[in-house]
């Protein structure tokens, strides 16, 4: 028998319509397996199948069926027949009576029944028990592999599906991917009473399946915290990434009540690198996620909240609260406020492209879709460190890389250790003065245009894969009117707001903004979506940090 730990979900199923039949049966079956299996009665075809459906969405295991022959509506072939469906390879038994033998028999061939067993079954230990013993041994012993508890089934070239696998892979919420044209996808479909023209699907903890979630549902049916537990704090940090990360540690582990409001996915672009080599302290090198994971169990762990999937529209001052306001209409307020916003991939500007996003085409390294990659030809849009750190990730898999570079030379933005390992790796190639003209495909990637920048000349290549890094724009739209931004859109600060020694128009305190200090006192920049930042993952903790020593001084004289 096996043990509790190894089965604690794992069910044995019995249907009988008649009640003291399958109380005996239950009965019976709790008896010798209770302690290490879940029993589970039902008393008709129907409602057994209902009861398998939803084990199916929690993602429970059922080791055993045992199934009644004689029952109305629907007869234990027949239902062993769509059980199959939900858990093919759950053990099936039949229960019948001596004069159905031969219907028994012909199951076999049916159902591929693995046994049938005579009523009555007395006594369990001779005629009930060592049967089960020897088919649970047999369960145990066959690929049954529990799956994550979440689970998300859609196509494989579907931009919708592809955003759900990089939001949950970013969370870190651990998850299992079914293609809708698989088998166990279907089953997993039907056991939601959905078909495929609905995608993704994605099935909770608690089996509660939601059909094309957005992220802020998704997100809190995941268990991520998207409702921040106060209405008022001293340091409201907006956005994920390395510098609001690094905000956020040293904000919480200061004493600070600190909240983290993240759009998307703590981690920003750093999160989405394959690899970091050039970090202090990571000789070996740290992929982003791995850093990002750190960053944000240490900010938890000092007592900082972070709320995940939450959109900020608007910042007010009211009085000496910041306020910010979220998309849904509802706001927090702090005594300081620290943007970390960062930047986004700018998106390439090519026929064809936008509607492959998604589906061949990626904005950053997409590292979910890696593992698709084995054996493809793969094309990189872009010449900085980020581009290089995807092919060199990339390259361990794919056929073959292909960096597509705008400028003469990756010298001008890409650090010189990743140069060389580029020039080293015999599967990467390097294409200057190239840009993409167009992206050709009916439901995913085929066919890019590629032209020199210098002759015109137009090239047509195969391409099912195509990851762009093609520069940054700062996401700070919805401070428009409230903080002052260059012509880029990038904030601006401290000595920026006084190039001519004057304070910037507005400002009532008698001394100049704090180095990282906008325009509005107490609400500070870090970060790359600062002008003139230095655009790297050190530097943006560095000034995550330096920004909180700011807020100190800010709420010291406040």
């Amino acid at each position: 028998m096996a043990q509790a730990a190894d089965a604690a979900r794992t069910v044995i199923l019995t249907v009988d319509d008649d009640p003291g039949v399958s109380r005996a049966v239950a009965r019976d079956l709790r008896r010798r397996y209770g302690e290490s299996y879940r029993i589970v009665r039902a008393e008709s075809g129907e409602s057994a199948l209902e009861a398998l459906r939803e084990l199916k969405l929690r993602g429970d295991l059922v080791a055993v069926i045992l199934a009644d022959y004689r029952m109305p509506q629907m007869n234990g072939i027949e239902f062993l027949e769509q059980a199959l469906d939900v858990y093919p390879g759950a053990r099936r038994v039949l229960l019948t009576a001596y004069a159905d033998t031969n219907a028994a028999i012909d199951a076999i061939n049916v159902v591929d029944l693995d046994h049938y067993l005579l009523k009555p079954w007395d006594p369990p230990e001779e005629k009930l028990y060592p049967v089960l013993d020897d088919l649970l041994e047999a369960w145990r012993g066959s690929d049954f592999r529990p799956v994550p508890a979440t689970k998300v089934v859609g196509h494989r070239w579907s931009a919708r599906s592809s955003d759900v696998r990089e939001f949950l892979a970013r969370n870190q919420v651990p998850y299992r991917w079914y293609s809708a044209d698989e088998p166990e996808g279907q089953r997993l479909l039907a056991a939601a009473g959905l078909d495929a023209q609905r995608l993704p699907l994605v099935i909770t903890p608690d089996g509660t399946p939601l059909v094309e979630p957005e992220a802020p549902e998704l997100a809190a049916r995941v268990g991520l915290a998207t409702t921040p537990a106060a209405d008022f704090y001293d340091l409201v940090v907006i956005g994920g990434g390395p510098a609001g990360l690094g905000s956020a540690v040293y904000g919480a582990s200061e004493g600070l009540r600190t909240v983290l409001v993240e759009r998307s996915a703590t981690g920003g672009q750093a999160g989405q690198s394959s690899r970091i080599e050039n970090y202090l302290g990571f000789p070996d090198g740290v992929s982003g996620g791995q850093l990002t994971d750190r960053a944000r169990r240490q900010a938890a762990k000092f007592g900082a909240e972070i709320l995940t999937a939450r959109e900020v529209t608007g910042l007010e001052v009211n009085g000496s609260a910041r306020v910010v306001r979220f998309s849904d209409g509802s706001a927090i307020a702090a005594h300081s406020v620290i943007l970390a916003t960062g930047v986004s991939y700018r998106q390439l500007n090519a026929p064809g492209t936008a509607d492959l996003t998604g589906c061949g085409v990626f904005y950053g390294s997409a590292l979910t879709e890696a593992s698709s990659c084995q054996g493809h030809d793969v094309y990189i849009v872009g010449g900085a460190n980020s581009a290089g750190q995807a092919a060199m990730y990339l390259a361990r898999g794919a056929k073959s890389v292909t960096l597509l570079v705008r400028g003469q030379s990756l010298s001008a933005s890409m650090s010189h250790y990743l140069i060389q390992q580029i020039e080293e790796a015999p599967n990467i190639s390097v294409r200057c003065g190239t840009a993409v003209e167009a992206a050709h495909g009916s439901d995913h990637l085929e066919q890019l245009t590629l032209r020199d920048v210098a002759s015109g000349r137009t090239e047509l290549v195969d391409a099912q894969w195509m990851f762009v890094f093609i520069g940054a724009a700062p996401l700070t739209d919805w401070l428009d009117g409230a903080v002052l931004r260059d012509d880029h859109g990038f904030i601006l600060a401290g000595p920026d707001l006084t190039p001519d020694g004057r304070p910037p128009a507005g400002w009532e305190l008698d001394r100049p903004p704090y180095h990282l200090e906008t325009n509005i006192p107490g609400v500070f920049v870090a970060g790359d979506a600062r002008a003139e930042s230095a655009k790297r993952v050190a530097s943006a903790v560095g000034e995550g940090a330096m920004a909180v020593m700011l807020v100190h001084r800010y709420l010291e004289q406040s």
